[in-house]
């Protein structure tokens, strides 16, 4: 596959990790947050099998990795119950782009935290504008105290946390294919999921229509198992330095489609916010964006 094929594909990887929001948005009105996350990860797992068997991937797993999978996932359920609740509650749009920029930088605290990461003045930089740019995503300067601590804004930051906890236990398991690894988090999670909190008796079945399956489609097998896969093997093929510059357009794709089909309202502290986020995160995890950078 030559390179600037796989570029292209990085970008429709990103547009449908974007319209994942739109997609969660729509299907809340069908289901709940459990509910979704059995249907989701139930069609990416189903749909990962013949694409780990056609990439030759082994599935075994060492036990380390299995615990940290299981791990992961219990925090995994968390992310996704409060990231349900924040794009229920509130904006997909704002969600996208306070969620995506948020995560590196709470990532890189908790790295620091742990002792596996020091402060440069650099760092203190980055970190001083990327807290600019989320108090300006959240229009701290036009918002009441009540509206900024809103319960849809609550659980964005909690979903900022826990996916954040999750890449570090992710992390920690370098032994087997990151796919396989996310194969089998998605296993133990809907395995979690429909023994604990799915009720499969009081589901809506006859409320799915085409629309719940059109977005269950794109979440599960475009957001999930295409995004995820290209993801992967972009970082096995181009580096992780080169896809991560890609990441930066999950917000923007999140935005434009929330705009198209949620016709939610934009503002220009929320696209300022996620502009300054953005720089806040290349800075502080050195990531390239230009090509002139890339031959320094």
């Amino acid at each position: 596959m030559s390179k600037n094929l796989f570029y292209i594909l990085m970008v429709f990887a990103m547009l449908g990790w974007g319209a994942s929001w739109v997609n969660i948005k729509i299907l809340s009105h069908y289901i709940n947050e459990y509910d979704v996350i059995f249907f989701r990860y139930f069609v990416t797992v189903i749909t990962m099998i013949p694409i780990i068997i056609y990439l030759k991937k082994s599935f075994k797993i060492d036990l380390k990795s299995f615990l940290l999978a299981s791990l992961g996932a219990v925090i995994f359920i968390g992310y996704m119950k409060y990231y349900y609740l924040g794009t229920k509650l509130g904006s997909a749009s704002l969600g996208s782009a306070l969620v995506t920029t948020l995560i590196p930088i709470v990532t890189f605290l908790m790295m620091v935290a742990l002792g596996n990461k020091k402060v440069t003045k650099k760092d203190i930089l980055a970190l001083s504008l990327g807290a600019i740019g989320v108090l300006t995503i959240l229009n701290i300067w036009n918002t009441t105290i009540s509206e900024f601590f809103s319960l849809s804004n609550i659980y964005f930051l909690l979903s900022v946390v826990l996916w954040s906890m999750m890449t570090i236990v992710s992390s920690k398991s370098t032994k087997i294919s990151p796919i396989v690894f996310s194969f089998y988090l998605y296993v133990i999670m809907v395995t979690i999921d429909a023994v604990f909190f799915v009720d499969f008796r009081t589901i809506a079945y006859d409320s799915f229509d085409r629309v719940f399956w059109l977005n269950l489609f794109i979440i599960s097998v475009i957001a999930s198992t295409f995004s995820n896969t290209i993801y992967f093997l972009g970082i096995e093929k181009l580096g992780v330095s080169e896809v991560s510059s890609f990441i930066f357009l999950v917000p923007f794709s999140a935005i434009g489609l929330s705009i198209l089909f949620l016709e939610e309202e934009i503002t220009y502290t929320m696209l300022f916010g996620t502009v300054l986020t953005i720089i806040a995160v290349k800075i502080l995890n050195n990531i390239k964006l230009f090509p002139w950078e890339k031959r320094e």
